[in-house]
């Protein structure tokens, strides 16, 4: 016991905490019954998230993210603001033969550039914006076909890209993040990700 305790505390299990500069390079709103978003000046928040948007909410119904409970059941929302980045999105189309893939068409709430591998920062990162919104990083955002389908119906032809996409977007899909302080967020503002200090927990 006293040995496997002591794993769990070598030093080279620890990553330490880390803050990185970056700047909003879009916003947007889905306004409408669908999860694709268009672009706006600005985004206003509040605890709910995006008032008006998708998936704004205090709660929101499990789906197939979550396995573990009946399909429906009401539970947090974990998931109010999607965030991508536009250099993660330039390797997805290059590794899907497509000239671009537009933020809007899956979902973007945010475009954030500057944060190399945006995808994989870990929950509990914080993203403080310089107009004074805070949001904390739930975690990535998994790829799924549906997100697929929405691409490939912007090229004809292309129907392949609807399976595709799931590979080829891991660990480029971006992430889902929650209101922890309220306010509005500009294109242009800059943003600071404070990257908690992290251990890797092994059995």
């Amino acid at each position: 016991m006293a040995d496997l305790f002591a794993n769990h505390h070598e030093a080279d299990n620890v990553v330490k905490a880390q803050r990185i500069d970056a700047v909003v390079s879009g916003t947007f709103k889905a306004k409408g019954n669908s999860f694709s978003t268009e672009a706006v000046d600005q985004l206003d928040l509040d605890f709910a998230g995006i008032p008006g948007d998708y998936h704004a909410g205090h709660m929101r119904k499990s789906g197939g993210r979550e396995p573990w409970y009946p399909r429906g059941t009401e539970m947090a929302n974990e998931r109010q603001l999607s965030i991508l980045s536009p250099a993660e999105l330039r390797v997805v189309a290059r590794a899907l033969d497509l000239p671009e893939i537009k933020p809007e068409w899956i979902g973007a709430n945010l475009t954030i550039d500057g944060i190399e591998d945006l995808t994989l920062l870990p929950p509990r990162t914080c993203l403080f914006f310089e107009g004074g919104v805070t949001l904390r990083i739930d975690g990535d955002n998994a790829p799924c076909r549906v997100s697929g389908r929405a691409i490939a119906s912007h090229f004809e032809g292309r129907d392949d890209v609807e399976l595709d996409f799931v590979k080829a977007a891991r660990n480029r899909r971006g992430l889902v993040a929650w209101v922890e302080k309220p306010g509005t967020i500009k294109p242009g503002e800059k943003v600071q990700a404070r990257i908690p200090e992290q251990r890797l927990y092994r059995v």
